[in-house]
């Protein structure tokens, strides 16, 4: 197999998206012949894309560049012909789940059903473990329902919301996929594959910064529950594991909300980044956990048409999707700014998941097609900045700035423009010449820059700054800023060691909510190592 790397391809006029794809694929096709010295019919077998990314730095001409994977006859002669310093020899390996596995008496039981504890299952459900998943929130159906009346009418179901429930909070999301783990075992791919063959976009395979949507991951989601349950998995919704049985530092089972007890030796925790009543339940047992790095901000949404403007040069051109961005700054403090879960066309959404607390995230759906952007702009926290110590001292802090929030918007989405956050003028409940937020939930104009202290806004402010030199009004007056992105990711983190345990044996601490993941798809992948290691034995 030659793998030809860099290849640019000129985006050009078109009248839709389709029509732009059709013409891509022809001219790679050209550009592969020519490249390769292909001249002869039945020379070039086939062809796959294996990542495509925007070139943008000569705006506003745009381009494709492309990685692709070519079968070719004779590829010997053809690769010593080929003066491309570019093109290079690969053996493609796919993914191999261990094959030296061992039974288990006991079934597993998976704790959480995001995208750790959904492709651990999967996995073990696949090779014939019959895993049990126990579920706090509802199936995603239903799930759907109780997040869409909690946007209309502000009433909170502490279990089924954005964070709780089928898929995990970041099934309403963007789906972003991209990851920036490097791993040799093909996790990643596998868990892309698999995506796409419960319903996924094929484009997710090769696209650079590859995303499902919220309403396409839903279908997903439950396409994948469906198949656990043909191989023999069970799934039980709306029910909560309340303590894990641990006897002579191992596991021995869970305890449930209903009373039953289920007995196992071996428990997958993939309980998500906002199961806080599960850790204080971990520290108590004495399991070994610590406090860690995380990060903390504010929403920021501004017109799409600014930010295609920003990234291509011209709103919107050449049947190009919504434009997105990944912007990083550098404070004079030495702090980290940078944004996160950005969401081209896309929705700031009320993602509270506690009483008398706020928080809230991004969304899009698959079209992203909505008027605004959104994105998390954060600041870099460690243990030494927030009060307090022990392991659940981040959680706290966190739920510090969360009820400051619920305060401020009594209950809903507090919304400052920027001039006012940077207090170049007095809080003022008025609407300007700019724009209205346009949030899933409630919103009311509050002085967002009430909720961080002084030292984080101020690292805020110094990288809204920086961006504005990068990508033109982004820093204007009437940017909305909206308060508190505070589940970035988990404020712990559950101790393992090299196979995946606990100090108490039986034990497996996954994905995001044990620290050890950071979206989707690094969630997805840590719940394939983990189920790997129950097959191990």
């Amino acid at each position: 197999m030659l793998r030809l790397q860099q290849v640019k391809i000129a985006i050009a006029e078109a009248k839709s998206e389709k029509e732009l794809e059709q013409q891509q694929q022809k001219l790679l096709k050209r550009k592969i012949k020519k490249i390769l010295g292909l001249t002869e019919p039945g020379q070039l077998k086939s062809w796959s894309i294996l990542k495509r990314s925007l070139d943008a730095r000569k705006k506003p001409q745009l381009f494709y560049s492309y990685v692709v994977d070519v079968e070719v006859s004779d590829e010997g002669r053809i690769l010593a012909k080929c003066r491309d310093k570019s093109v290079v020899q690969v053996e493609k390996k796919g993914y191999v789940f261990p094959e030296n596995r061992k039974p288990r008496q006991k079934r597993p039981v998976v704790v959480g059903m995001g995208p750790a504890g959904l492709f651990c299952s999967y996995f073990l459900a696949r090779y014939g473990y019959r895993p049990i998943l126990l579920e706090r929130g509802k199936p995603v159906e239903e799930r759907q329902e109780d997040v869409e009346r909690f946007w209309r009418t502000g009433e909170l179901n502490p279990e089924s919301n954005v964070q709780f429930g089928e898929g995990g909070a970041g099934t309403f999301s963007d789906g972003k996929l991209n990851t920036l783990i490097k791993e040799k075992y093909g996790r990643n791919r596998e868990v892309l594959n698999i995506l796409v063959a419960h319903g996924a976009p094929p484009a997710i395979l090769y696209d650079s910064k590859p995303h499902i949507g919220t309403d396409i991951l839903c279908l997903v989601v439950k396409r994948m529950r469906n198949q656990i349950l043909e191989w023999g998995g069970e799934i039980r919704f709306q029910t909560k594991m309340t303590e894990l049985v641990i006897k002579e530092g191992k596991i021995r089972g869970v305890h449930l909300e209903t009373g039953e007890t289920l007995h196992t030796d071996a428990v997958v925790l993939a309980v998500g980044h906002s199961a806080r009543d599960t850790f204080r339940m971990c520290n108590d047992k004495g399991i070994p956990m610590e406090a860690k790095s995380f990060a903390v901000g504010f929403r920021v949404e501004h017109p799409q048409s600014l930010i295609d403007a920003g990234q291509y040069g011209e709103c919107r051109v050449h049947c190009l999707p919504s434009a997105a961005y990944k912007l990083a700054a550098k404070t004079t403090g030495g702090r980290g700014v940078y944004s996160f879960c950005m969401c081209p066309g896309g929705y700031v959404v009320n993602a509270s998941s506690e009483a008398g607390r706020l928080a809230i995230n991004g969304m899009s759906y698959s079209g992203r097609n909505g008027e605004h952007a959104n994105s998390a702009i954060l600041v870099s926290v460690t243990p030494a900045d927030y009060p307090g110590t022990g392991p659940l001292a981040g959680v706290r802090f966190q739920q510090q700035l969360e009820e400051k929030a619920y305060a401020l918007g009594k209950g809903k989405i507090p919304v400052q423009y920027y001039q006012d956050f940077k207090g170049r003028k007095e809080h003022q409940e008025y609407i300007p010449k700019g724009f209205l937020p346009s949030p899933k939930g409630d919103y009311v104009f509050a002085p967002v820059n009430e909720i961080l202290p002084p030292e984080l806004n101020q690292a805020f402010i110094q990288g809204m700054e920086q961006f504005h030199q990068v990508i033109p009004g982004f820093g204007d007056d009437y940017t909305c800023v909206l308060g508190i992105e505070s589940r970035t990711s988990s404020p712990l983190r559950i101790n393992r060691d090299e196979s995946g345990q606990s100090g108490v044996r039986g034990l497996y601490p996954c994905g995001e909510g044990a620290g050890y993941a950071g979206g989707i798809t690094s969630a997805a992948m840590d719940g394939i190592f983990i189920a790997e290691m129950i097959a191990k034995g």
